[in-house]
Formats: structure tokens, sequence, C-alpha cells
């Protein structure tokens, strides 16, 4: 869990030679690399990944890269020099070029694959080979794990260029969705909701990729033009990006024992979950199957809070499926979101997204989630029918806990020393019936306002 900063940290690291020193690449040093990977990590065309838990790659530099931008205040949290962002070495490393960097830190950097589940289906046709053996970061490359200020970071490119995963894809990123990803990790923390984070954003001068983008004045649904946009790479950090999908893929291997190491695989990747995510709320020398048990007990609790709090604030993540779900319990992954402003429970703000991924239908979609997470499980527990009962009783709570962590949002947002079920429904049916700005009005109603007069401001002119 990523808790905001409750004060400022000293600056200890002000060259990338200090950064260097605290590197520590817990994953790639404890997992699995995939054994049909090369050495040198020169691999970044589409192929079929069968077994271990990452592969090795090495980011594909933008051209002439030039600084954008970087975050003052997590740098500060980090106790970096805000120097650093426009220095040399660093725009070197974190525009994608990492051959030169300092020792310990590598030259080489890894992808992961992951299984795609919607809403609770397993797919399949997403992947070229129609396996899942090919679905996974396409153009997401992680270069660094660093323990600072005694914490865990992993720091990621995204628009590293392309991995096996890529999909026939270019690898890139373009300038505003990486803008739009920036600020909005930022935002997200500043309101308190766990949130993977932005360091630094570098664009390219020289080098431009074609993307579906929309004429000027346009009133079409989907794109209908495509444009050049300039790529960037934006770096954003987590203490990890281990996600559901990558359980779920672990999960289905061992379930269908594709190869000889799937189950020791799966339970590999979990124990490395909760060392990650979990290692000060599971104590590490418990057996297997209690660890497990926590691990989705644990879990449970910080996907339902997480939940509760994009809707407090009017967020929602367009394309929650099981890989766009963080083990850990935060928000990744900000592709197709948006924030609700005229409010509406089927805000959508992704044109391909669907009802099912809609503003105040993301508890279900958690609850989906969250059964892709007990599916991948149950594998480890085969041999303990009591733990197994356990695992899908905390499955089968998933539902009322959800509901309960909503009540108790919903009461905090209304200022109620208690929730009220039928106020509560009484004014979302008025907030559906009247053109009201979400936000806007929450904030007006914090005033406790003697008259409807001073929450005018708070409603759209009427569409008729």
């Amino acid at each position: 869990m990523i808790d905001r900063p409750t004060k400022e940290t000293e600056t200890t690291v002000t060259t990338l030679d200090d950064l260097a020193t605290l590197a520590d690449y817990s994953l790639m040093d404890t997992l699995n690399p995939d054994p049909d990977a090369t050495d040198n990590g020169e691999d970044h065309s589409p192929r079929q990944v069968y077994s271990g838990h990452y592969v090795p790659v090495k980011p594909t530099q933008i051209s002439d890269p030039e600084y954008i931008t970087h975050s003052k205040n997590f740098f500060n949290e980090l106790g970096f020099a805000d120097s650093m962002a426009q220095s040399n070495d660093f725009i070197r490393m974190f525009s994608g070029d990492i051959s030169q960097v300092p020792s310990p830190m590598r030259n080489v950097g890894w992808a992961t694959g992951y299984a795609l589940s919607i809403y609770g289906n397993e797919y399949y046709q997403q992947c070229p080979f129609g396996t899942g053996n090919g679905y996974g970061d396409g153009r997401a490359v992680s270069v660094l794990e660093a323990v600072i200020n005694d914490k865990r970071w992993e720091m990621q490119l995204k628009g590293g260029g392309r991995t096996p995963y890529c999909r026939g894809a270019d690898g890139r990123a373009v300038l505003r969705s990486s803008v739009r990803e920036f600020l909005a990790q930022e935002h997200m923390h500043a309101l308190g909701v766990p949130t993977s984070r932005s360091l630094s954003l570098y664009v390219s001068k020289t080098e431009k990729v074609r993307r579906p983008w929309y004429s000027e004045g346009s009133r079409s649904h989907d794109p209908d033009i495509m444009v050049y946009d300039p790529v960037a790479i934006s770096t954003r950090v987590a203490p990890s990006f281990l996600r559901v999908g990558q359980l779920e893929l672990f999960g289905r291997r061992a379930r269908k024992q594709e190869h000889p190491k799937a189950m020791e695989e799966l339970e590999m990747i979990v124990l490395h979950l909760i060392d990650r995510e979990y290692n000060q709320v599971i104590d590490n020398s418990l057996p297997l199957e209690e660890k497990v048990l926590l691990l989705a007990s644990e879990f449970r609790n910080r996907l339902t809070s997480l939940v509760a709090s994009w809707i407090r604030v009017g967020y929602c993540q367009g394309n929650f499926n099981s890989d766009n779900c963080a083990a850990g319990g935060f928000t990744i992954d900000y592709g197709p979101f948006g924030f609700c402003d005229r409010f509406d429970p089927q805000f959508q703000p992704w044109t391909g997204g669907g009802q099912h991924f809609s503003f105040l239908n993301q508890p279900a979609a958690a609850e989906r989630n969250f059964h892709m997470f007990w599916v991948a499980l149950r594998p480890l527990l085969e041999q303990h029918p009591k733990a197994l009962e356990q695992l899908d009783a905390i499955r089968n709570g998933f539902a009322d806990l959800m509901q309960t962590e909503m009540e108790k949002m919903w009461t905090s947002k209304l200022g109620l020393s208690t929730f009220e079920p039928t106020l509560f429904k009484e004014l979302i049916t008025l907030m559906m019936q009247t053109s009201v700005d979400y936000t806007l009005f929450f904030r007006e109603l914090s005033n406790l306002p003697k008259s409807m007069d001073s929450l005018e401001k708070s409603f759209y002119e009427s569409d008729n």
C-alpha cells in the first residue's frame, strides 16, 4: 500500500551513482527467467513465452530525448535532488538507454507476461498465438528495483520499446497520453488514493508514431483519423507491478499442468508477491497454506478499500481487467480512465469499455477480478481441504465487505455518523434525474447550505 508522505525526506541521492548504490533486483534474483530468452536482452519480436516469470529485455531509447517534467513532490519523498532529472546520465537511463548505467545497476531490464480476464471471463483471443503465451508487458520495461528509505520501489519505463509481448505493436507511448498518466498518478496520490507514482517524463524531438485520433470538430464515437504524435517515455514507480493477471497466468499453467515446473512457478510468484507487497502483515515463518489465506484476506481488504476510494473521488478505471488490477491493491495502468463530471452511474470514459466497467459498476468489476485471484490461488491449497474451505469463504465474503466499504465511504462523504440507506437512495435518484456535477455538488453540500441557491453552481444547464 502506498501511503502519502508525512514529512519531507532529506536529499541523499544527487547523482545516478548515488542511486546505483540502492539497487536491489529482487524479481530477477529470486524468480525464473524465460529459459528461451537471450542473455543480452535483445528480444523485441513477438513470440510465445512458455515458462519463467520474466523475460530479460533491453529497452529501446527514444531518439533525441528532451526533458518535459519530473515530479518534484515524489523526488522530495525519495530524497532525490531535483537537478538529477535534467542530468545527462539520468535522462539517458530514463529515456531508455541503460547501456551505460553505473554498477551495480544492470544494463538489461525485464518484462513480464500475464493472463487476461475481462470481467471474470478468461480470454485467449487477444494473444496472437491463441494460447495466452504472448500476452504481457508489450511496451513497459522495468529497469530498476531500489530500496530507498527502507522501502522497495520498482521503476518501469512506459513506452520503452517492443518486448516479446508486443503483439506486433511498436512498443511506444505518445506524449499526450504520457502527460495524462503522469498528472493522474500524482493527482490520485494527492487525493489519498493508493496508486503508482510518476517519476519523470521525456519526449523525443525527432521520433513520431501514427495513432488514431479525432478530426477537429468530430462527433464520432471512435477515432476517425490517423495522426503523427511525438513519442515519449514516462517512468512510473510502485512497490511492484505484480498484477492479478500475472498470478492468473501461473495459476492457469498449474491447473492445466502446462509444463513440469508450473506448480512450482505459481508458488514462487505468490511468495514473491507476499515478500514485495505484504511482508509487514504476513509472517514469513508461516506455512504456505496460512500465507495464502492471509494474502487473500489482506488483498480483499485493500481492493475493496481502493474501489471505494475511486468512487469517492469520481475516478473510473475504464478497462478494469485482471491485468490492470495490481495485486498490491493500488491503482495502475492509467490507460482508458476518466473522472466523472456530470453524474452518471454508467459513466464510461472509454468508447470501447462497456457498462461492465462503468463508474458505479466498479465494485462488481473488482469482485470479478478478486474471483480470478481466488482461482489462481486454489491450486496451491488442493492438498489442504480445510484451508481451501477457508479460501472459498474469503471469496464468498467479498460482496459483503465491498458493500461495507461503500457504505462507510458514502457515510463519510455525506458527513453522517451512520449510513442512512433511505436518504442515500433518494439522493442518488435525484442526482440521476438532474444534471449535477459529481464533485462540485458534494463540495458545496459540505458547506451545509440553508437553501438550494448555494447549490446552483453544481448543476449544468438543461439539455432541453
